[in-house]
């Protein structure tokens, strides 16, 4: 799988503000902003993204998913502090 067939599968099913994705075909990290995010925990945030996957994880067409995930106001205070 390519990064840009992934991102448009995370795309089509989660609204993102922001998506960056590094790998190498199997190994995935992701940086995801998206306003669904908004009073979820870290984990119901990931499986969230996992839901968006469905099968692809169980059929090892993404092997590994790191990501870190933010809502659009966490990730304007990230990047307030890299300024």
């Amino acid at each position: 799988m390519t990064a840009d067939q992934l991102k448009d599968i995370i795309h089509a099913g989660l609204a993102c503000e922001h998506l960056e994705l590094e790998g190498d075909g199997r190994h995935w990290f992701a940086t995801i902003v998206s306003p669904e995010f908004e009073g979820k925990r870290q984990i119901q945030r990931h499986q969230r993204v996992y839901a968006t996957l469905g099968s692809r994880m169980q059929t090892d067409e993404v092997h590994a998913l790191s990501m870190k995930t933010f809502t659009p106001a966490e990730w304007a205070q990230t990047q307030q502090g890299e300024a």
